[in-house]
Protein backbone atom coordinates (compact mmCIF):
# COMPACT_ATOMS: atom_id res chain seq x y z
CA UNK A 1 0.00 0.00 0.00
CA UNK A 2 1.06 3.57 -0.73
CA UNK A 3 0.35 6.41 1.63
CA UNK A 4 -2.40 8.70 0.27
CA UNK A 5 -3.03 11.37 3.13
CA UNK A 6 -2.69 11.63 6.87
CA UNK A 7 -4.68 13.25 9.59
CA UNK A 8 -2.81 15.14 12.43
CA UNK A 9 -4.14 12.85 14.72
CA UNK A 10 -2.13 9.59 12.97
CA UNK A 11 -5.16 8.39 11.39
CA UNK A 12 -3.88 7.25 7.31
CA UNK A 13 -5.23 7.08 4.29
CA UNK A 14 -3.38 4.43 1.59
CA UNK A 15 -3.95 3.01 -1.57
CA UNK A 16 -3.76 -0.45 -2.78
CA UNK A 17 -2.29 -2.25 -5.84
CA UNK A 18 -5.91 -2.04 -7.42
CA UNK A 19 -6.11 2.05 -6.56
CA UNK A 20 -8.81 1.43 -4.01
CA UNK A 21 -8.43 3.70 -1.07
CA UNK A 22 -8.46 2.59 2.76
CA UNK A 23 -8.73 4.06 5.87
CA UNK A 24 -6.44 3.02 8.89
CA UNK A 25 -8.15 4.79 11.67
CA UNK A 26 -5.51 4.51 14.13
CA UNK A 27 -7.50 5.40 17.11
CA UNK A 28 -9.90 2.66 16.49
CA UNK A 29 -7.36 -0.03 15.15
CA UNK A 30 -9.23 -0.38 11.96
CA UNK A 31 -8.84 -0.74 8.40
CA UNK A 32 -11.72 0.58 6.04
CA UNK A 33 -12.39 1.08 2.39
CA UNK A 34 -13.42 3.75 1.51
CA UNK A 35 -13.16 4.67 -2.17
CA UNK A 36 -12.24 2.50 -5.10
CA UNK A 37 -10.07 5.15 -6.89
CA UNK A 38 -7.64 7.39 -5.58
CA UNK A 39 -9.39 10.07 -8.10
CA UNK A 40 -12.78 9.23 -5.89
CA UNK A 41 -11.44 9.76 -3.11
CA UNK A 42 -9.26 12.69 -4.21
CA UNK A 43 -13.24 14.01 -5.26
CA UNK A 44 -14.87 12.99 -1.94
CA UNK A 45 -11.79 14.76 -0.13
CA UNK A 46 -12.56 17.89 -0.80
CA UNK A 47 -16.01 18.35 0.26
CA UNK A 48 -16.89 19.60 3.66
CA UNK A 49 -18.52 16.40 4.87
CA UNK A 50 -15.68 14.03 4.34
CA UNK A 51 -13.39 16.35 5.33
CA UNK A 52 -14.81 16.83 8.65
CA UNK A 53 -15.83 12.81 9.09
CA UNK A 54 -12.13 11.41 7.68
CA UNK A 55 -9.76 14.49 8.44
CA UNK A 56 -11.73 16.22 11.81
CA UNK A 57 -10.90 19.27 10.86
CA UNK A 58 -12.45 21.10 13.63
CA UNK A 59 -10.71 19.04 15.91
CA UNK A 60 -7.53 20.00 14.48
CA UNK A 61 -8.29 23.53 14.08
CA UNK A 62 -9.26 23.14 18.17
CA UNK A 63 -5.97 21.99 18.47
CA UNK A 64 -4.19 24.64 16.57
CA UNK A 65 -6.41 27.09 18.34
CA UNK A 66 -4.78 26.07 21.53
CA UNK A 67 -0.98 26.19 20.35
CA UNK A 68 -0.13 22.81 19.41
CA UNK A 69 0.99 23.32 15.87
CA UNK A 70 2.82 19.75 13.57
CA UNK A 71 4.93 20.05 11.47
CA UNK A 72 5.00 17.65 8.77
CA UNK A 73 6.79 14.93 10.71
CA UNK A 74 4.71 15.63 13.62
CA UNK A 75 0.95 14.59 14.87
CA UNK A 76 -1.31 15.40 18.03
CA UNK A 77 -1.28 12.52 20.54
CA UNK A 78 -2.99 12.17 23.94
CA UNK A 79 -1.78 11.54 27.28
CA UNK A 80 -4.99 9.07 27.93
CA UNK A 81 -5.60 7.48 24.35
CA UNK A 82 -8.81 8.51 23.01
CA UNK A 83 -9.82 4.85 22.63
CA UNK A 84 -10.28 5.09 26.24
CA UNK A 85 -13.58 6.27 27.73
CA UNK A 86 -11.21 7.66 30.51
CA UNK A 87 -9.85 10.13 27.98
CA UNK A 88 -12.99 12.38 27.36
CA UNK A 89 -12.26 14.59 30.24
CA UNK A 90 -8.31 14.65 31.18
CA UNK A 91 -6.89 13.66 28.51
CA UNK A 92 -4.13 16.14 27.75
CA UNK A 93 -3.15 16.54 24.08
CA UNK A 94 0.65 17.06 22.60
CA UNK A 95 2.61 17.22 19.43
CA UNK A 96 4.63 14.27 19.20
CA UNK A 97 7.30 12.21 16.25
CA UNK A 98 4.54 11.27 13.89
CA UNK A 99 5.98 7.69 13.30
CA UNK A 100 6.28 7.60 17.26
CA UNK A 101 2.58 7.79 17.16
CA UNK A 102 1.36 5.62 14.77
CA UNK A 103 3.67 2.85 15.74
CA UNK A 104 2.01 3.52 19.32
CA UNK A 105 -1.24 3.51 18.21
CA UNK A 106 -0.89 1.09 16.02
CA UNK A 107 0.83 -1.50 18.76
CA UNK A 108 -1.86 -0.73 21.23
CA UNK A 109 -4.62 -1.02 18.84
CA UNK A 110 -3.39 -4.44 18.21
CA UNK A 111 -3.39 -5.36 21.85
CA UNK A 112 -6.60 -4.13 22.54
CA UNK A 113 -8.36 -5.71 19.81
CA UNK A 114 -7.97 -9.06 22.68
CA UNK A 115 -10.93 -7.49 24.65
CA UNK A 116 -14.39 -7.08 22.76
CA UNK A 117 -15.38 -2.95 23.68
CA UNK A 118 -16.02 -1.70 26.89
CA UNK A 119 -13.63 -3.96 28.43
CA UNK A 120 -11.88 -2.58 31.53
CA UNK A 121 -7.88 -2.77 31.10
CA UNK A 122 -4.86 -1.85 33.08
CA UNK A 123 -2.09 -0.20 30.86
CA UNK A 124 1.35 -1.05 31.58
CA UNK A 125 3.41 1.50 30.29
CA UNK A 126 7.55 0.35 29.52
CA UNK A 127 10.22 2.57 28.58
Amino acid sequence: MTLVARTVFGDLFLRDESNAVFWLDATAARLSKLTNSDAEFRGLAETAEKREDWFAVSDERGMFDRGLRPTAMQGIGFSIPLVFKESANVSKPYVVDLYELVSFLGDLGQQLTRYPDGSRVHLKLQS
